[in-house]
């Protein structure tokens, strides 16, 4: 009887390689003249050539809007290093992008904070 899996296989793909970039990051490429870096998700194509790599930076220690830059200009290494542990046929093709949800997510916080000391 085959099992049902999970997820979908570019799911299962996405969560493998957003592991492996922070592998990567640790042993292989230092991120530290951008900021604390954490991968938060990973968008695969359905043929498996191309992936979004959702990343937050925490203590920026460059301008924001030249981190996505800084990001793909490592696209090759990453790739390289991700070809190395990826077990698919082809090493998608990276493109990062900064993830700002938390950004929403602060401030959405910061004016429940607001209201809640409005009603004391």
């Amino acid at each position: 009887m085959h099992q049902q899996l999970p997820f979908k296989r570019t799911d299962r793909v996405g969560q493998q390689i957003k592991s492996i970039l922070g592998d990567i990051v640790l042993k292989h490429i230092s991120l530290n003249h951008i900021g604390f870096v954490t991968f938060r998700s990973v968008d695969v194509s359905a043929d498996l050539r191309h992936a979004k790599v959702f990343y937050s930076v925490l203590n920026p220690k460059i301008k924001i809007e030249l981190i996505e830059d800084e990001m793909n200009k490592l696209r090759k290494a990453f790739r390289k290093y991700l070809g190395l542990q990826l077990n698919t046929k082809n090493t998608p093709e990276l493109k990062f992008y900064i993830d700002e949800s938390h950004k929403f997510t602060e401030e959405m916080d910061q004016l429940f904070k607001d209201i809640k000391s409005e009603d004391k």
